[in-house]
């Protein structure tokens, strides 16, 4: 059960390390210094946008028998571990017109706008799949995008500065190929004798 919580914080906490919602943290910290709104909008962006991956992940997970979901899950992982080492980056234009609405109101739609999609969203489905325990997902999930945002947005350029990202970001990308293998390593257990 508390796998269900620390797996998924483990790997969406080195996952979101140089994303593009990280660089929005970063971004929305300097144009507001007001910390505790931009982290209180992360917060429910967050948990909005992961239950409905989350959801998704749990409905997608019971569609498959467990050695096809296991096949399914070890290509997904392996696909969002090369799709790690990719940088990513943030048109600054994303969000510009959301400023007048404050930080609080800009965060919590510029961050679940720009979560669709994103490889920490894709792996919350993914890890909501493959975990029985939907909330704990959710909320590990959630805990992970807190532990990488909420230094940015207190520490704003002085933490992003000093950021190794290549080498955390090979780190996202060795735990997501870690969890292929695992995958596959189930797969082939699930398969039986072939």
């Amino acid at each position: 059960m508390l796998e269900s919580l620390l797996i998924p914080t483990g790997i969406v906490a080195l996952a979101e390390i140089g994303d593009k919602t990280q660089l929005l943290a970063l971004l929305l910290a300097a144009r507001f210094r007001r910390p505790w709104p931009i982290i209180w909008g992360i917060v429910i962006a967050t948990l909005a946008n992961h239950f409905a991956a989350g959801a998704l992940g749990n409905w997608v997970g019971s569609l498959f028998s467990a050695a096809t979901l296991a096949w399914l899950l070890a290509i997904s992982f392996a696909a969002v571990a090369l799709w790690t080492l990719v940088p990513d980056k943030l048109d600054e234009d994303d969000e510009s017109g959301l400023k007048r609405y404050g930080p609080f109101v800009t965060t919590l739609i510029a961050f679940f706008l720009a979560e669709m999609g994103d490889k920490t969203q894709i792996a919350t489905v993914m890890l909501a799949a493959q975990y029985p325990h939907l909330l704990l997902v959710v909320i590990g999930t959630t805990l992970g995008m807190l532990l990488a945002n909420v230094p940015v947005v207190l520490a704003g350029n002085f933490a992003a500065e000093r950021l190794p990202l290549t080498l955390i970001r090979r780190i996202a990308a060795s735990a997501f190929a870690v969890l292929a293998l695992y995958a596959v390593w189930q797969a082939v257990q699930l398969s039986g004798p072939g």
